[in-house]
């Protein structure tokens, strides 16, 4: 919590200590940490005060100060540190302060109001220093059951086995970071694989886990068995482990020491009292120990109704091969993949792989099991897994699948120049043995390359001319063919005659099966974005998310979060997008599969964020080195969205002109051509307006949507006069708002309302700038908002009723200042009639400015006219 403390308020000076138990009597050595690092602000103090803080120092060899006197020297101290720059001072193990500190930091806490200085201490309950007790403070409690789930479920990324889960929340106690600590123990997601796997062969790291291991050492030999076994078995099934204890020969009794110890309690199930205590029983235990608990848990598993976790005990029961359990392992994972995922059936395949002693079982296995490891994530032990298949004997057709597999794996881990081209020559061996593998896979290869923008342009065209080549599928064409011969058609002969099968396969795509969604399914939304179908982009992005998410395809996930942060954008919902953006990153990080910022961009954009858009547009040049075009075509995008709502249309021109040039990455180049036209009308460029029109036309000729034809309706009033700019914008009006592209129906309000007032009409020009201005308030879009409010008082519309409105917010004493500053009192004058200080009064007036919508105190006349104020209490 103060480590996020620390990163929100990361443009103030930051201040820290810590208490150390072995310091609590040295006085001020708290303070010291503190103050320390202002040790050259010192000089500006009175000499009372600079001598005393140099005294307890140790700088000065002086009588001791008084501790008053240390306490307004710290205080002065911290105030003219706040005065250049707000201050937070951040204590953590407060509870081991020395008590001299404690009394100068409450000192200085109990003074601070107006000045900008934030005082943080944190302290185990009950142990902290009575002087800092007596100041506010927020006790921090255990998380409850739902949120303690949350939290852990945040961590997975994927499905977890709900009775494994339930088990974890209640060992955790609701401790936070008990539950954020314990997936980091997992190098890769089969570690937990929806339970099967738990709790793992890491070795034993960090200090609480050595603590434990410790603890676990000094039981006896027998209680040590029983807590093996009851690591090993994560459901905490009380009978289970009884029968297990039987089967090792230990009577049951012997598990008592452990609880008397405080390690676990066995009532109507196994809870160990923290989850590090369950993973170091188990990592810290000897490998027979470990084998000879899993061939007891297995015999103690009925092997009818719990058919896949009995094969998973049995398989970590033995370290020799064995047939029998290896084909018993294969055969659970497909059950697996229901019950815990992808995850799940990677680490059955891969223990599988470990037990095949038969070289072509062996190579086939490692197969699955990378595929299933590239799905889950796992993408280091899908290349270990490739080179295990690759040393077995190999036919051609499994050769063409290691060289897809280890495409795939370049794609997902790096989006970069190499994978189209690797992707194309696994599709071309693929066709002798496979045309519906082989079109999947160009497939992925015609993604790859429109990512990588003009580093894939040669072999977009050239996996295109491949697709065409390809004999036709025999029977009526799958949703697969319809999308694959849709973008294939779009590259070798443009929108107009790709637009009709795009359609069709937008339609389609909404209900393909759940293993297409896991093969191609990322490309799924390209056919309804190209042709401007919201709706079916929607639908299908959102139930892939959900469907990928619910699988535990996490290397997978982030494709699809990607696309429908992105539509979220489109919508209007830009707290949703963010949400997803932020999800996104955080898988992409855990697995290493990043994506480049295309939400975030256009999120900044939509928000008129100029510094933080400017700061990640400086980031897209390597990008674009690196992974391709695309994203600094997006980034061309976004500044110019950006210019156009700040009003900078010769700067919105000059981006949008950019965006639009890459021909290659049709979606963000065929989104940026209405920027532009809005941008080159504004600016006086109708040449340049006209031609990007023309563009957008040839883009939409068949898509008849009311996105397309909204759009489109939007961009032709720009360029229109008079009775003909009228209509279409109604049009636009009209057709966005039968949609939910609430941000493009408030941007048609917002120029509609422009064009009406630079025509004489307010009235009407008023209702379309009012409609626009809620609207881009509403979504968060405050670039474009400000420019509706702009407009709107140029109509001589009054936003806000000031006396009826603002003047309900401020307080008796906000009034009062604000009265005496509107006549004429300075700070200091104010101060000393109300007994505050100056920077009191300053603190007072900046809220009374914000809340009257206002900027200086020359404003307050307007603002607080003398006839209409009535103090409570003052006439």
């Amino acid at each position: 919590m103060l480590d996020y403390l620390s990163d929100q308020v990361a443009s103030w000076h930051v201040a820290k200590a810590a208490g150390v138990e072995s310091e609590m009597e040295l006085a001020y050595s708290g303070l010291h940490q503190l103050c320390a690092p202002l040790i050259d602000r010192f000089d500006g103090l009175p000499e009372p005060q600079r001598d005393a803080l140099a005294t307890v120092f140790g700088l000065s060899a002086r009588p001791a100060p008084d501790r008053f006197l240390v306490g307004l020297a710290t205080l002065t101290l911290f105030a003219e540190v706040a005065e250049q720059q707000p201050l937070v001072c951040i204590v953590d193990d407060a509870q081991w302060l020395d008590h001299a500190s404690a009394q100068i930091l409450a000192f200085v806490a109990r003074r601070v109001l107006a000045e900008r200085i934030a005082i943080v201490c944190a302290a185990r309950t009950g142990s902290g220093d009575e002087v800092l007790a007596a100041l506010p403070e927020l006790p921090i409690q255990g998380l409850g059951e739902s949120d303690a789930r949350t939290l852990l479920l945040d961590k997975m990324h994927g499905p977890l086995d709900e009775a494994v889960c339930a088990q974890i929340v209640a060992e955790s106690h609701g401790n936070p970071l008990a539950l954020i600590e314990l997936p980091r123990t997992w190098n890769s997601p089969a570690d937990i694989a929806g339970g099967f796997g738990f709790p793992g062969n890491q070795p034993v790291a960090g200090k609480i886990q050595q603590s434990y291991v410790q603890r676990l050492l000094e039981l006896p030999a027998a209680t040590r068995l029983l807590v093996v076994a009851a690591a090993a078995e994560p459901l905490g099934d009380p009978l289970l482990l009884h029968r297990a204890s039987e089967i090792l020969g230990v009577d049951m009794a012997a598990v008592n020491p452990a609880v008397e110890a405080g390690l676990l309690e066995v009532r109507t199930r196994v809870e160990f009292a923290h989850p590090l205590v369950r993973s170091a029983a188990y990592r810290s235990a000897a490998a027979d120990d470990r084998h000879r608990v899993h061939r007891a848990l297995a015999d103690a598993t009925d092997p009818e109704t719990d058919p896949d976790r009995r094969a998973w005990h049995r398989a970590h029961g033995t370290p020799e091969p064995s047939e029998t359990i290896a084909a018993e392992l294969e055969s659970s994972a497909g059950r697996a993949q229901a019950r815990g995922g992808i995850a799940a059936a990677a680490a059955f395949l891969q223990r599988a792989v470990v037990l095949t002693d038969d070289s072509e079982r062996r190579g086939e296995r490692a197969l699955a099991a990378a595929q299933a490891n590239l799905d889950a994530g796992a993408f280091d032990t899908a290349l270990g897994l490739l080179a295990t298949a690759e040393a077995g004997p190999l036919d051609e057709f499994q050769r063409a699948r290691i060289n897809l597999l280890r495409a795939q794996v370049a794609f997902a881990s790096g989006f970069g120049s190499d994978a189209p081209g690797l992707l194309a020559i696994a599709a071309r061996g693929l066709e002798p043995f496979d045309l519906e593998l082989a079109r999947e896979t160009y497939l992925a290869a015609w993604g790859a390359a429109e990512m990588a923008g003009s580093l894939g342009r040669g072999i977009l065209v050239e996996i295109c001319h491949s697709v065409q080549a390809l004999p036709p599928p025999p029977g009526a064409s799958s949703p697969l063919d319809l999308l694959l011969a849709g973008v294939a058609l779009l590259i070798t002969d443009g929108h107009g005659a790709a637009a009709p099968i795009l359609q069709r396969a937008a339609r389609e795509l909404t209900s393909i099966a759940f293993d297409d969604v896991l093969r191609w399914g990322w490309m799924a939304m390209f056919a309804s974005s190209l042709v401007w179908d919201i709706e079916s982009f929607h639908t299908i992005a959102a139930r892939h998310v959900q469907l990928v998410r619910d699988a535990g395809a996490v290397a997978q996930l982030p494709l699809h979060l990607w696309q429908l942060a992105l539509c979220s954008t489109w919508l209007g919902d830009l707290a949703g997008a963010a949400s997803l953006a932020a999800e996104c990153d955080s898988i992409a990080s855990a697995t290493g599969s990043p994506i480049a910022p295309y939400t975030r961009l256009r999120l900044l954009a939509l928000q008129g964020n100029e510094d933080e858009l400017a700061t990640l547009l400086a980031s897209t040049t390597e990008l674009a080195a690196d992974r391709g075009q695309a994203i600094a075509t997006s980034g061309y995008w976004a500044a110019a969205v950006l210019h156009n709502g700040l009003g900078r249309y010769a700067e919105a021109a000059t981006a949008a002109r950019e965006a639009a040039a890459d021909t290659v990455t049709k979606r963000p180049a065929m989104w940026a051509l209405p920027e532009l036209v809005e941008a080159a009308a504004r600016s006086g460029d109708t040449e340049l307006a006209r031609d990007a029109l023309d563009r957008l036309t040839d883009a939409i000729q068949k898509c008849d949507t009311d996105f397309a034809r909204g759009v489109e309706a939007r961009c032709r009033a720009l360029l229109s006069e008079g009775v003909a700019a009228d209509s279409f914008y109604r049009e636009a009006v009209e057709r966005l708002g039968r949609t939910r592209l609430r941000p493009d129906l408030a941007r048609a309000h917002l120029l509609y309302g422009e064009w009406l007032r630079r025509e004489g009409r307010r009235v009407d020009a008023r209702d379309h700038l009012r409609r626009a201005h809620e609207m881009l308030t509403a979504i968060g879009m405050q670039a474009f908002a400000e420019r509706a409010r702009r407009e709107l008082v140029a109509t001589g519309e009054k936003l806000r009723k000031r006396n009826d409105e603002s003047r309900s917010q401020l307080t008796p004493q906000e009034e009062q200042i604000a009265r005496l500053a509107r006549d004429g009192s300075s700070n200091p004058e104010i101060g000393a009639q109300l007994f505050i200080s100056a920077r009191t009064v300053e603190w007072h007036l900046r809220k009374v400015f914000t809340k009257l919508d206002i900027t200086s105190r020359r404003q307050l006349s307007a603002a607080l006219p003398k006839d209409d104020l009535v103090f409570a209490g003052i006439g």
